[in-house]
């Protein structure tokens, strides 16, 4: 049985996902933080939920993240914005696996009203099981995108 503690969070557009996502891997073993919303608010902003969501894997809190917004590309955009944030929105299953070995992400967005519920799970499955492969070409390619990081701004 997995205990991996990881996060979730999701404005209206994705919050019945979400809430499907989290009673599914809580089931399956991990320690599923909810960091909201925590009720159906049709005027509520992705930004207010996933960004606490991904200064928490930032700061390694928590191991991963899902956050989910109605299409996944705005709460992609926003964590992005954290420091050690690496998330992608991903709608596939080899992306879910090869965006951990390869490029070591640490947060999975999902559009809430764009995917089902059962690739949504087969999605997360795989992404939360992956294991970045640490290869020195994997290495190089994500400590240049870090680097970035501390250059904000700059052209």
């Amino acid at each position: 049985m997995n205990t991996k503690k990881i996060g979730i969070s999701a404005d209206h557009g994705g919050f019945e996902l979400k809430e499907f996502l989290k009673k599914a891997l809580h089931k399956i073993g991990y320690e599923v933080i909810d960091f909201g919303n925590n009720q159906l608010a049709r005027d509520d902003d992705y930004p207010d939920f996933v960004i606490p969501m991904a200064r928490a894997v930032s700061r390694g809190e928590i191991e991963r993240g899902i956050a989910v917004c109605g299409s996944g590309v705005g709460a992609c955009i926003a964590v992005n914005k954290i420091r050690g944030a690496r998330a992608c929105l991903i709608g596939d299953s080899f992306s879910a696996h090869q965006g951990v070995e390869d490029d070591n992400m640490n947060i999975l967005c999902l559009g809430g009203r764009i995917m089902g519920q059962s690739l949504a799970l087969e999605i997360a499955k795989i992404f939360l099981s992956a294991v970045f492969s640490g290869a020195d070409r994997h290495l190089r390619r994500v400590a240049k995108v870090a680097e970035l990081e501390s250059h904000k701004g700059e052209d």
